[in-house]
């Protein structure tokens, strides 16, 4: 048996998947956490990781190492990705997580994040190809087309992230109409020059927070449930419906939703714009939703070693 501990930290949540393989092949999952550090604040501006972003982290990082330790993992990994990238104190951060977890920091390349948000979307959902896997970061968002046999056909990495978008072009709470056309403008020409083929897809495929988020409320949950959300399908008329309220209501009201973080939503208005103009270019507008992601890639990846 070997057991493994995955992390993830984006730029706006950290999470940690811990997977035992039993002796038979079978995985045994024994541990899967979401945290919001917002590790992005004001990284877009500034280039640096802010004091309080860090505090938050630091906190999350304690607590999991206090989970990994308790599930004796053989192996563990712990993958950064966009807002570490981006910053000039990489080197304070990753001491606080040398120091509090025991762990180096793998700070990957946009082409390593899409590969492994490729491997932990087709772990978990069937979806016709070519097929569009996007996710939506707090910092980036990945594009990758996938075709016959899992194969990568493209991918790539664009500055448009739910946390960076919002600081560069939502100040307003909620935002005001010029704000959103000018945020939905940038967002659609980022997208347009991605070198996606929009017209040819057969199906998309969102991962992360932002869609997981408009599924929870268009399941009506009153509680997250991860089976629940798991290849939801939203449509065009989905998607608008919820944009347009998180668009048009204060922060504070959003954030007392069911299952709606206080951090995230200060952030789902921008991440649904993306959400929403990607929606505009896939075939009939419908986007299924996984809760396999680049967690179970990373997870995946470190059993195959």
């Amino acid at each position: 048996m070997t057991t493994v501990a995955a992390v993830d930290c984006g730029t706006n949540s950290i999470r940690l998947l811990v997977v035992r393989r039993e002796a038979d092949g079978a995985l045994t999952e024994l541990a899967r956490e979401t945290r919001l550090a917002r590790l992005g604040q004001g990284v877009d501006a500034t280039g640096e990781f802010h004091p309080d972003a860090l505090e938050r982290a630091n906190r999350i990082f304690e607590e999991y190492a206090a989970i990994i330790a308790s599930h004796g993992a053989d192996r563990q990994r712990f993958v950064a990705t966009s807002a570490a990238r981006d910053v000039s104190n990489r080197a304070v951060f990753e001491a606080n997580v040398r120091e509090r977890m025991g762990i180096e920091v793998d700070v990957i390349p946009g082409a390593e994040e899409a590969y492994l948000s490729t491997l932990g979307v087709l772990s978990g959902v069937d979806a016709p190809t070519p097929c569009l896997v996007f996710d939506i970061g707090g910092g980036s968002t990945e594009l990758i087309v996938v075709g016959e046999g899992a194969e990568i056909v493209s991918a790539i990495s664009l500055d448009i992230g739910a946390v960076r978008m919002n600081e560069r072009f939502l100040p307003g709470d909620p935002p005001a109409d010029h704000e959103v056309a000018a945020a939905r403008a940038y967002i659609g020409e980022q997208l347009d020059g991605a070198g996606v083929d929009f017209a040819t897809l057969a199906s998309a495929v969102g991962v992360a927070g932002t869609v997981t988020s408009f599924a929870a409320a268009e399941l009506g949950l009153q509680t997250y449930v991860r089976q629940a959300v798991h290849e939801t399908t939203l449509t065009r008329e989905d998607i608008t419906r919820h944009l347009t309220r998180w668009l048009t209501q204060p922060a504070f009201v959003t954030a007392e939703e069911p299952c709606m973080h206080p951090l995230r939503a200060a952030v789902i208005g921008a991440g649904g714009l993306i959400l929403d103009e990607i929606s505009l270019r896939v075939p009939d507008g419908t986007v299924v939703v996984s809760e396999t992601d680049i967690l179970d890639g990373i997870a995946l990846g470190l059993l195959e070693r």
